[in-house]
C-alpha cells in the first residue's frame, strides 16, 4: 500500500511529497531469491502509483504514455544490515523543502552501516504531522543523496521509508534497492524535503530508482 503525506495531511497550501511505503518488518537480510521477490513487489508498486490518477505526481498526458519508471539493476550488495541508534533529545526542526513550506520533524535516531567496504551513517526522521494519525505514527523518513546525483538519479536526492517495526533489537535492514525520487523529480507544486547535510553518503548508491532526465 501506498499513502501519501499529502492525502494524510489534507489542508495544506502545497502537496507534501514524502509517499508511504510499506515495509516488511524483518532484520536479517533476506535471501537472494526473496531479497528479488521484495524488490520486484516494489518497483510493481511503486509503478502502479504512478498510473494512479488520485496518487501519480505525472499529468494525464504523461500517465497515457507512461510505462515504467527506470530502475537500477538489482543490487544484493545495496541491501545492508544497519544499527540503529535512537536519539530522543534531538530537538524539533522545521525540514527544508524545495519550496516555502517547512513541515516539522524531529530526529529520530541514527543507522549506522557498511557500503562499498566502508563505515556510513544516516539520520532517521519522523514527521511531527503524522503522530496524530495512529495509522501512520509509526512511520519513519530517510531522506539522502549520493554521488550518482545529476549522473543517474535525481539530483535532489532520493528517500526511503521505514516503519518503527522493523527496528528490532537494535538492528534494521537498509534496501537501498527501494529508494525511490521525490514527487518534485517529476512535476512542480510538491513540496520536497530536501536531505540535511549529515545525510550525504560520500559513494555512488547504483540501486534504486533512477532519473530519467
Amino acid at each position: 500500500m501506498v499513502c501519501r503525506l499529502s492525502v494524510l495531511l489534507a489542508g495544506l497550501p502545497l502537496l507534501l511529497a514524502t509517499p508511504l511505503r510499506a515495509q516488511p518488518a524483518a532484520t536479517q537480510i533476506p535471501a537472494p531469491a526473496e531479497h528479488a521477490r521484495q524488490v520486484a513487489d516494489f518497483q510493481r508498486d511503486l509503478n502502479a502509483e504512478f498510473t494512479d490518477p488520485a496518487r501519480s505526481p505525472l499529468s494525464a498526458k504523461e500517465r497515457q504514455t507512461f510505462t515504467g519508471l527506470p530502475f537500477y539493476p538489482l543490487s544484493d550488495a545495496a541491501c545492508v544490515p544497519a544499527r540503529f541508534v535512537a536519539d530522543s533529545l534531538g530537538p524539533v526542526f522545521a525540514m527544508p523543502t524545495s519550496t516555502a513550506s517547512r513541515p516539522l520533524y524531529r530526529k529520530f535516531g541514527e543507522l549506522h552501516f557498511e557500503l562499498d567496504g566502508q563505515p556510513r551513517q544516516l539520520s532517521v526522521y519522523q514527521n511531527l504531522a503524522l503522530l496524530n494519525k495512529p495509522a501512520y505514527r509509526d512511520y519513519l523518513f530517510v531522506p539522502f543523496t549520493d554521488r550518482t546525483n545529476g549522473r543517474g538519479s535525481y539530483g535532489g536526492g532520493r528517500y526511503l521509508d521505514l516503519r518503527r517495526g522493523q527496528i528490532r533489537d537494535g538492528q534494521v535492514v537498509l534496501d537501498f534497492n527501494k529508494a525511490y525520487n521525490p514527487s518534485c523529480a517529476y512535476a512542480p507544486g510538491y513540496a520536497c524535503p530536501v536531505p540535511p547535510p549529515e545525510n550525504r553518503l560520500a559513494t555512488a548508491v547504483e540501486a534504486g530508482v533512477r532519473h530519467a532526465h
